[in-house]
């Protein structure tokens, strides 16, 4: 087993509940999705606190305090990802802010420069995702340091997608943040946690029940 992420005694405790609250949001809401929610879209609706299907940019702000972030970061973290996603995942019909994000398509915000992990539908690519280890964890077999991962985004950078160099390298920082050990190392189970959001739910078990939780401004 690879080692547990630094909130690990908050996790283990708050995986049933967070588990049981996994699928009585997505079951409930697959349809919305045609043949059911893919990876993408369960990273997503994490942040979507209210299941509305949009995540705004208050939505963002307090799901990033909730996984412990600051202030500065948890507000930068969100005018990036809503100012950058907002506009590519919106129906054309849609009247709200253009800040908002749909959560159906968020697949249109896929953007260039990563790893492949998802496909262009939002489905998690395992071949990709062993690739990952494969290539860069040369240290500790199935786990990233801070300098591999440093070293994975640069083997990813496609010529002049600035954009998408931002995006990979703001992703897995934050990642690296949130799941590192007490060594210092990011395990392949914690990276893979991530991709279908359950990472963010062990950590932040309370997030989709705002009446459990009052976050700070």
């Amino acid at each position: 087993m690879g080692g547990a992420p630094r909130r690990s005694a908050m996790a283990a405790a708050a995986a049933p509940s967070s588990l049981l609250l996994f699928a009585v949001l997505f079951v409930g809401r697959a349809a919305a999705y045609g043949d059911g929610p893919t990876e993408l879209h369960m990273h997503a609706a994490f942040f979507d606190r209210d299941g509305d299907g949009v995540v705004t940019l208050s939505e963002t702000y307090g799901a990033f305090r909730a996984l412990g972030f600051g202030f500065g970061v948890s507000t930068a973290s969100a005018a990036f990802i809503n100012g950058a996603l907002g506009s590519k995942c919106r129906p054309e019909n849609a009247t709200s802010s253009k800040l908002d994000i749909y959560i159906e398509d968020i697949q249109k915000g896929k953007h260039g420069s990563d790893t492949g992990s998802y496909d262009a539908e939002g489905r998690f690519v395992q071949e990709k995702f062993e690739e990952i280890f494969a290539k860069h964890a040369n240290t500790v077999p199935d786990a990233l340091t801070s300098d591999e991962i440093d070293q994975l985004l640069q083997a990813n950078r496609q010529p002049g997608d600035y954009a998408g160099w931002a995006g990979a390298e703001g992703e897995w920082k934050i990642l690296y943040s949130l799941g590192r050990d007490k060594d210092g190392l990011l395990h392949k189970d914690v990276v893979r946690s991530v991709y279908d959001g359950s990472l963010f739910h062990r950590l932040a078990p309370n997030w989709n029940s705002p009446e459990k939780e009052k976050l700070s401004a």
